[in-house]
């Protein structure tokens, strides 16, 4: 009988996931990875012999896609990865020196804000987080787990009217809208307008939907010993362990179809592989702009500029901090809000005055660090990158600003010479082809967007995509989710 055989494109999260899935239906799968290491954007740099810094996605969250991933092998994730779950969320900073840590326990967050900004205040969160669970109850099964979900798909699901579905996701009002109704204290607003971002948006365009990001947050974040890059290597000995092979270095410059259907791969050094079908987990844009062969630039839709998510601005470093104390998640905001998302998005430039998001990745819920400790700082910017788009000095000056906002919250960061990196948006577009430095996909602006973000069928038969440009979204276990939903689909064509 014949074996099914799959060749992978990429190995990140929904590479490796989808990998294991196929294996675990008794497919023989090779896992191809153009860098040197497989993770995807799961990267890590370290300086010298020293420990490894995460250079990439930094929150552990929807432990149990990871959880019945691992039990199709009767194993458990425990079996592999040493897990805390947090008690401290995050800590927040602002310029006229007041802080507030959101907690776990969402009724001891309640308390914090009715001590920062008053019981009414304490009462909308509540509100919120309601919400929240609300949407993501309403969407985790009939969307977040649907191949290609539909409106009609959703309301059917529901077993709601259109109208009462409508106005339980909010598609048509804005997450800065939504939130507002909620809270009247701009710090606040700020605070939970920053969720669009981990879907690389502005929560002035996003819509309101994307508060069910808070709740993923409130239901459960997990510290992982050896930090996140360690999931990749528990994903990589599984798969190992069970007959799949995984090839770094190897560069695949070309696609291959057999009559109008994907049958292999050619690599960069001339190398063909064949195969039943190809997942590519990578941005789709890479497929439209014909990276992997003009054949196939039709096989799904082009990401246009003005579509793109949040590209960043990042920092890693050894250094010593004062003057704040710093948690695993911590996050220094701006004093103009709509001002650093009209410099993104509508001017096309790095933020006058950015938030700042620091991983302090030595500390947990309380971590004391003498002495110097590993940082990851991301800054929002413009996926305008590629061709030297930005000069040095533009850089610079966004650098510059960046530990401003640090100072003038109270936090003073000494890098130790020689052990600091930085990588922006031109960084992003190079590692990435075809994103031009976004980083999450296509942006998730206006109610329509998620539903036109590439599912994981292409317009090819035997081609399937996986990753955080396709749905249901960027994230850590939404790539997952998609490289689980690509294998399944797969399966079912086959």
């Amino acid at each position: 009988m014949h074996q099914k055989s799959a060749i992978i494109v990429g190995a990140g999260v929904g590479g490796l996931t989808a990998g294991l899935r196929l294996l675990a239906a008794g497919w023989d799968v090779t896992i191809l990875e153009r860098a040197a290491l497989p993770g995807g954007k799961l990267r890590t740099v370290n300086f010298g012999d020293g420990p490894r810094i995460d250079a990439g996605p930094t929150v552990f969250t929807m432990r149990w896609i990871f959880d019945r991933l691992f039990a199709e092998f009767d194993e458990t994730i425990d079996d592999h990865l040493t897990l805390h779950q947090a008690e401290v969320l995050a800590r927040h900073g602002w310029q006229d020196g007041s802080r507030l840590d959101l907690f776990a326990d969402r009724e001891k967050s309640a308390d914090a804000i009715a001590a920062f900004a008053g019981g009414d205040e304490a009462k909308g969160y509540l509100n919120f987080c309601d919400e929240s669970e609300s949407i993501f109850k309403l969407l985790k099964d009939p969307f977040m787990a649907r191949p290609a979900p539909s409106v009609g798909n959703l309301i059917t699901a529901f077993g709601l009217s259109p109208l009462q579905a409508m106005r339980k996701m909010q598609p048509f009002n804005t997450m800065w809208r939504g939130i507002s109704k909620h809270f009247q204290d701009p710090r606040l607003r700020q605070l939970f307008g920053r969720y669009a971002t981990y879907c690389g948006s502005s929560p002035y365009l996003a819509p309101a939907t994307l508060m069910l990001v808070a709740h993923v947050e409130q239901d459960g974040v997990w510290y992982l010993d050896g930090g996140m890059y360690a999931l990749i290597e528990a994903l990589v000995k599984l798969i190992e362990a069970h007959g799949g092979i995984i090839r770094c270095d190897a560069n695949v410059s070309r696609i291959n179809t057999t009559t109008g259907r994907a049958s292999g791969v050619t690599l960069e050094n001339g190398e063909e592989l064949q195969s039943d079908i190809v997942i590519m987990n990578g941005d789709t844009n890479a497929v439209a702009s014909g990276l992997f062969g003009r054949s196939l630039r039709s096989a799904v839709k082009p990401t246009k500029p003005d579509m793109r998510s949040l590209s960043a601005m990042t920092w890693m470093m050894e250094a010593e901090v004062s003057g704040f104390p710093l948690v695993r998640h911590n996050v220094f905001f701006s004093d103009q809000y709509d001002r650093e998302f009209d410099d993104i998005f509508n001017q096309g430039r790095l933020p006058t005055e950015p938030t700042v998001y620091i991983c302090a990745q030595d500390r947990d819920d309380v971590g004391d660090v003498s002495g110097s400790e590993r940082l990851f700082f991301i800054v929002n910017a413009p996926a305008n990158g590629g061709a030297g788009h930005f000069s040095e000095d533009d850089l610079q000056r966004c650098e510059e600003r960046t530990f401003r906002v640090l100072e003038n919250c109270g936090a003073t960061v000494r890098p130790l010479p020689e052990k600091s990196v930085r990588f922006g948006p031109d960084d992003f577009s190079d590692l990435f082809p075809g994103t031009g430095g976004a980083i999450y996909g296509p942006a998730s602006h206006g109610w329509q967007a998620s539903l036109k973000r590439p599912g994981c069928r292409s317009k090819v038969p035997g081609l399937y995509f996986a990753g955080g440009s396709t749905h249901p979204g960027p994230g850590v276990p939404m790539a997952a989710l998609s490289g689980l939903m690509a294998a399944e689909c797969a399966e079912a064509d086959t």
